[in-house]
């Protein structure tokens, strides 16, 4: 269980809290274990000749009940404070493990994601934190409470009779290795059915997010099948822990009933030895029945520390695993909009492949200027802009930034200044509102921000289709923004990325969704937004960047051409055969119309 000691740090701000709780612990038990104390006083108040008067014992067994009566109450009370802090205290141990595992995800760069499913990640920061908080919550509590009941009813037991102790200690020896050896057999089981709880999960989120997909092409039944196999596997991994969880009890009581077996039949000897009073054999078998919760709780506490155990080592392979783009230890102040960006040299391969995406890429963006990337598909237009982002580092080469290597900068100061807006338009389950001013500062509030967002909404010609939405900027979008067209998730992805006015502008194919003349009509209106800012243009039409100040032309991750539109139209190369091959493709479209 060496993965939980990952957990104590958790465990820092709330000391004092689990302090107060381990004391109501030693208060709890104490109270429990004087009433066994109590009932031996009582029983050996009584006198031992009936023909004796009974009313003077008779006073003393009162007072004996009221103070038992009374030592139950106060434990009852000290159980409750105990139980209250010890699982609160867990709880909130649960929500900075899950803030801090959430914040890690976030810190993961683009590789991390792609080699990991969601449905797993999911899984962690539900099922195995919920794990994690029973091992630190209920799992210490019960630890604490088992330890303190079984050392103060054995001390008391030895004060009692010393060598009835040890006899009835003796036949519960053998309790120590099955404990450890189910233990064991729970963690590893434990564990399969964590690593399945998260293929179950991941195929959920996957049919959830795409179901139009599953319907079209009448895959329903397909997918619940794979789904219930699955999920029997699941079952089928549940049961067999519960085999062995429906077995633990059991042993534990067999060994207890055995302990209870040996201290009637030696007790009973010593007391009509007169070694021991009938209120000590009577206590001692109260204090046995006490002592069989806490062996019997053992096997649950056990039980939850080998879930936690697995839980959190599933957590921490993910805590260890570090970005491989992080921030430098004394990162550069951000440089101003007028900054000069250059790719010298650069190459990339994504991690897993053989092939180079980008090769021996060298270009030089000027303040202000805006750059045009096109090509056929696979051709590295999207990984070129990424670099741009630090979603990657180059293998070779260096992007620099007012000509600082982009590594000396913090990424977040750099994604700052980008308003970056993808090819896969990603939306939240939020107002169109938010969605729109997710990069504005916190600060920006109120009528600015209204402002910011009706701007760039008009920028993006997204605000004619939001007049006809029902609540306009307040209404509610689906997941993904299902309930929007695929041109109207395009132009709010770009709206976002001009609400903040970022220094450098990053359009990835960001209006393939829509036709040609409207894509022509929307750039056209984003020349007075692209004034005093660097772009990034890329694109598959080539109709749409003829009027950058540089375009470039890749085939294979190689800058095959570069120049203006009319230099390349001349050169009578790739450019101008895209050119040529869209054109006709726009010709017999609108033929085919007419």
């Amino acid at each position: 269980m060496n993965e939980l000691r990952t957990v104590l740090p958790y465990f820092r701000p709330y000391k004092k809290v689990m302090a107060l709780g381990v004391a109501l612990v030693v208060v709890a038990n104490s109270f429990s274990l004087a009433g066994p104390y109590l009932l031996k006083l009582a029983v050996d108040a009584l006198p031992p000749d009936p023909g004796a008067d009974p009313g003077e014992a008779m006073r003393s067994v009162a007072v004996y009940a009221l103070l038992i009566v009374a030592s139950a109450l106060a434990g009852g009370a000290a159980f409750y404070g105990m139980r209250e802090i010890m699982n609160g205290a867990s709880r909130r141990i649960e929500v900075d493990l899950r803030n801090d595992f959430v914040r890690h995800l976030l810190r993961l760069d683009a590789g991390f994601h792609a080699g990991t499913r969601t449905g797993d990640l999911m899984s962690l920061a539900t099922n195995d934190t919920l794990a994690v908080r029973q091992a630190a919550g209920p799992g210490v509590m019960y630890s604490a409470n088992t330890t303190m009941n079984f050392v103060l009813g054995t001390a008391l037991m030895l004060w009692m009779s010393p060598p009835l102790t040890v006899v009835v200690l003796l036949s519960m020896a053998v309790l120590p290795p099955v404990v450890i050896w189910f233990g064991r057999v729970i963690h590893r089981r434990f564990e399969r059915i964590q690593a399945q709880f998260g293929t179950l999960s991941a195929m959920v989120q996957e049919n959830l997010s795409g179901v139009r997909i599953v319907r079209a092409y009448g895959q329903e039944t397909g997918q619940a099948g794979e789904f219930d196999a699955l999920n029997r596997e699941y079952l089928r991994r549940n049961m067999r822990l519960a085999y062995v969880g429906g077995a633990f009890h059991p042993v534990l009581g067999l060994v207890m009933g055995g302990a209870m077996v040996v201290m009637l039949w030696y007790g009973g000897r010593l007391v009509m030895a007169g070694t021991i009073t009938a209120g000590d054999f009577i206590a001692f078998s109260y204090l046995l029945v006490l002592l069989a919760w806490p062996m019997i709780a053992l096997g649950w506490v056990v039980n939850l520390f080998q879930r936690g155990a697995a839980s959190m080592g599933r957590l921490n392979r993910i805590f260890e695993t570090e970005p491989t783009v992080a921030a430098p230890t004394d990162p550069r102040p951000a440089p101003g909009r007028d900054a000069t960006i250059e790719y010298r040299h650069v190459s990339f391969r994504y991690p897993g492949r053989d092939q180079l995406a980008l090769q021996d890429v060298s270009f030089t963006a000027e303040p202000g200027a805006t750059i045009a990337v096109v090509g056929p598909t696979g051709s590295g237009k999207s990984t070129l802009v990424s670099l741009l982002a630090r979603f990657h580092d180059p293998v070779s080469g260096q992007v620099l930034l007012d000509g600082a290597p982009l590594s000396e900068y913090d990424p977040a100061d750099v994604r700052a200044r980008l308003g970056f807006a993808p090819q896969d338009a990603f939306l939240f389950s939020d107002p169109l509102g938010r969605n729109i001013a997710l990069g504005l500062p916190a600060a920006v509030e109120g009528e600015p921000r209204d402002r910011r967002i009706r701007e760039a909404s008009a920028a993006a010609s997204l605000d004619e289709a939001v007049a006809g939405f029902p609540m306009g900027y307040d209404t509610l979008l689906g997941e993904r923004g299902i309930n929007l067209s695929g041109g109207q998730k395009q132009r709010a992805t770009l709206a976002r990325a001009l609400a903040p006015d970022p220094a450098v502008l990053v359009l990835d194919d960001v209006l393939s969704a829509v036709d040609t003349h409207t894509e022509a009509r929307i750039l056209e209106g984003l020349r007075g937004n692209l004034k005093g800012r660097t772009a990034f243009v890329i694109s598959h039409r080539v109709t749409a960047v003829k009027d950058a100040d540089l375009i470039l032309v890749l085939e294979e991750g190689r800058v095959v051409e570069r120049g203006r539109h009319e230099e390349l139209v001349a050169l009578g190369g790739t450019y101008a055969s895209l050119l040529r091959r869209q054109l006709l493709e726009q010709d017999l479209s609108l033929a085919g119309a007419a």
